[in-house]
């Protein structure tokens, strides 16, 4: 990905969707852009236009983290998005980027007998992990009956981004699919900004581009998020709709790889369903016992 590329192009995209009375400014008249113009956010920022427009460019190397702060309350970025933006350009200046070693593998992690230990122990809920390529890398008893229509019968990893775009059962499976997909795709560009050298990253981008026209468009609008915590509702072939919270609890001890940890209120129907699906899942589970991987 080129670095010069993802700067200027997530510049404009947030420049473009903010209108100068949300700017707090005049709008006037005869206006040929949509949003704001260069000079208006220059002024917000407190620089120059010629450095605003230098920076638009995706020439972001060596600029300072007050500019960036101001470039950012100008552009009314939210937390994700100033994230976002410095680490653009902490990639541009070579910097690693949010602990994460480049290149580095997960092999080790996901073989380590503790972390399987900490899945096992989580039995009320759907618990797996994931790195940032959208792979499924290991899962608890719950989690393969739960991803049983992504996990299938095994083979190649599974993969959350290909299920959701390339697998007509995702529409089944994700009630509010459209949802869904703008989430994948803006936490796939959040990590793709944390290391645009992440070739394998860069491979899928280019693999869902070409086979999702859908993907390609939610790619091309740069937005940027965090999965965090909240609700989500499902539709699992055995049990039916499932309405879930979910938690996302980041690995310290390997950056890119996060917990997600997804569970029902209790005695809801939700959490009913959950431990019927517990139950068909035991078979399975007891008799393969291995990680998805």
């Amino acid at each position: 990905m080129d670095n010069h590329a993802e700067v200027r192009e997530f510049l404009m995209s947030r420049r473009a969707r903010i209108s100068p009375e949300q700017a707090g400014l005049p709008a006037g008249t005869n206006r040929r852009v949509t949003g704001l113009r260069r000079t208006e956010v220059a002024t917000l920022a407190g620089v120059s236009v010629e450095y605003y427009a230098k920076l638009e460019r995706g020439a972001i190397s060596g600029a300072s983290s007050s500019v960036l702060e101001a470039i950012a309350r100008a552009l009314s970025l939210d937390d994700t998005e100033r994230t976002h933006l410095f680490d653009l350009a902490r990639a541009a200046d070579g910097i690693p980027l949010s602990g994460r070693p480049r290149g580095r593998s997960h092999k080790n992690a996901v073989n380590r007998p503790s972390l399987h230990w900490v899945l096992s122990t989580i039995t009320g809920g759907v618990a797996f992990v994931r790195n940032q390529h959208q792979d499924l890398l290991a899962t608890n008893e719950l989690g393969r009956a739960f991803y049983s229509p992504l996990i299938g019968d095994g083979g190649r990893t599974p993969n959350l981004a290909r299920f959701q775009f390339l697998d007509p059962s995702s529409r089944d499976f994700y009630p509010d699919w459209d949802l869904f997909a703008e989430m994948c795709v803006s936490i796939m560009r959040t990590d793709a900004g944390r290391d645009p050298n992440d070739t394998a990253l860069q491979d899928l981008v280019g693999e869902l581009s070409t086979r999702s026209d859908t993907f390609r468009k939610l790619w091309g609008a740069h937005n940027v998020r965090t999965h965090g915590s909240g609700t989500k509702r499902f539709h699992h072939p055995v049990v039916g709709e499932l309405t879930l919270a979910y938690e996302e609890l980041m690995i310290s001890a390997d950056p890119g790889l996060v917990l997600m940890v997804y569970t029902a209120e209790p005695g809801s129907p939700s959490a009913e369903r959950l431990q019927v699906l517990a139950s068909w899942g035991i078979p399975e589970a007891s008799t393969q016992r291995r990680n998805v991987n």
